[in-house]
């Protein structure tokens, strides 16, 4: 393949997925180059900012060897191949260890790849590694792990979010083109907003979650994370069922309709959240024929109550052998919030899944008059770490409130995407988020797309007024 230097590329690592793609397509760099490009910098950086558990380098380079031979062949699989990326580590893995961030599981090595990783495999992806969360994906914060937490690559002295900290953080870095995260009740988008990157919790069910380590089966979404919105498409792409849906990276957006929930998700803003997000309705405006206050029929509160019985009530079947054999495995937190689902009952559960459908059903009436609903991703800047471990008594409150704005739509099941849509006075990422109807990823993708070029041209204007 012609070398780096003569192919006009100076950083690899800075890179879109599709733009290392097309370069590996067209034999200006090879698989091997960026699979060495991104170990590099997980080497020099991940000291710092903790995202990978586990770092798969040896194999990692002999899959991008194997993805370069079959490329020179003209064997080119499609947009992944030979793309070095990196997994979430609930994420099952054939004979590399699959941790959930806990001591529990620190040498559990899967015998089979999860169906994502059987799908990721076809497209011809390469695999960094395993990524760091908050354990067993119980928490939005990630200082709850046994990996230790993930700091923020926009400043370290700060959290990734979480639960899918690492993901968003190596994404963010630099350290891979793409990772898989998982998301019960904001746990790709939360981090995504966070670390100023694009999070894509897709339908609930479009994306396979099998062998996926479970929070809660009725709740639980699997869905990519990457740097622009196209990157997420090409993801979303190889994971998603061949033949479900399509999804282009552009769609006709002039016609969608964007209902703005004010009441809950607009409330009690951070200003600077408040102010960007303000701005970024005003450019929506401009690229869509209507923007319209839109308010979720079903109580928000009802649904919140939802989200909290079923997790719990999930999360300790799968972990009820576990934590009476070896409790002292868990991080306390961990142990904490899993025990709170012990005293639910059957009767109880099963009214709760009823009402989950019910509610699935019934709140997909505000789609006759909207496309596409728009809030803040998160109504806060992310908090310190030092300040999320000073007080474990307040730490699951501070969580509950950096997911106020997303449990819902893991609830409903809609199709949810957060984008950057600014950043505050200390330069923290700030997330817009945006959602559509079950197996609205088209539209919603196209507007998201729409929205991100727009936000691109604003900030080079801003940097540069020559641009405006």
């Amino acid at each position: 393949m012609e070398p780096v230097e003569q192919s006009g590329v100076s950083d690899l690592a800075a890179l879109t997925l599709a733009g290392a793609s097309e370069l590996v397509r067209s034999k200006k760099v090879s698989p091997v180059e960026l699979t060495e490009a991104c170990l590099e910098r997980v080497e020099r950086l991940n000291p710092g900012l903790n995202a990978f558990i586990t770092v798969t380098a040896d194999r990692a380079l002999d899959e991008a060897r194997a993805a370069e031979a079959h490329i020179q062949r003209g064997l080119w699989l499609g947009p992944l191949h030979g793309i070095p990326i990196a997994l979430k580590d609930v994420v099952d893995t054939a004979d590399v260890r699959t941790t959930a961030g806990s001591n529990l599981f620190r040498n559990r090595s899967p015998l089979v790849d999860a169906e994502v990783v059987r799908r990721l495999k076809a497209a011809g992806a390469v695999f960094l590694g395993k990524l760091n969360l908050h354990e067993f994906a119980y928490g939005a914060s990630s200082v709850v792990s046994a990996f230790g937490p993930v700091r923020n690559p926009s400043a370290s002295e700060y959290s990734a979010g979480g639960s899918s900290s690492g993901s968003a953080a190596a994404v963010a870095a630099g350290l891979c083109y793409g990772a898989l995260g998982t998301c019960t009740g904001g746990s790709i988008r939360q981090p995504a907003a966070f670390c100023g990157v694009v999070g894509l919790k897709p339908t609930y069910g479009l994306v396979s979650a099998q062998g996926v380590v479970p929070l809660s089966t009725s709740l639980d979404h699997v869905g990519p994370m990457a740097r622009t919105v196209g990157d997420t498409v090409l993801l979303l792409q190889a994971i998603a069922p061949e033949g479900s849906a399509e999804f282009p990276a552009e769609a006709k957006t002039s016609s969608l309709r964007i209902g703005v929930p004010r009441q809950h998700f607009y409330e009690a803003l951070h200003p600077e959240v408040g102010a960007a997000v303000e701005e970024a309705l005003l450019t929506l405006k401009r690229i869509s024929r209507t923007l319209q206050t839109a308010d979720l029929e079903n109580g928000l509160s009802a649904i919140n109550d939802l989200s909290n019985l079923l997790t719990k009530t999930e999360a300790y079947a799968y972990h009820r052998e576990y934590v009476a054999a070896t409790p002292e495995l868990y991080q306390p937190e961990t142990l904490r919030r899993i025990r709170a689902g012990a005293g639910v009952s059957q009767e109880t559960y099963r009214r709760a899944l009823q009402e989950l459908q019910q509610t699935r059903r019934s709140a997909t009436r505000i789609f006759e008059t909207v496309d596409v609903l728009v809030t803040p991703t998160v109504p806060v800047p992310p908090f310190k770490i030092a300040d999320l471990l000073s007080d474990p008594e307040t730490l699951r409150n501070k969580e509950q409130l950096t997911l106020r704005n997303t449990r819902p739509f893991n609830v409903l099941g809609w199709p949810t995407i957060s984008v950057p849509c600014g950043q505050t006075s200390a330069g923290l990422p700030i997330g817009l988020q945006m959602s559509g109807p079950p197996g609205g990823e088209t539209s919603l993708l196209g507007l998201a797309g729409a929205y991100e070029r727009e936000f691109l041209i604003s900030k080079t204007a801003a940097l540069d007024p020559s641009h405006a």
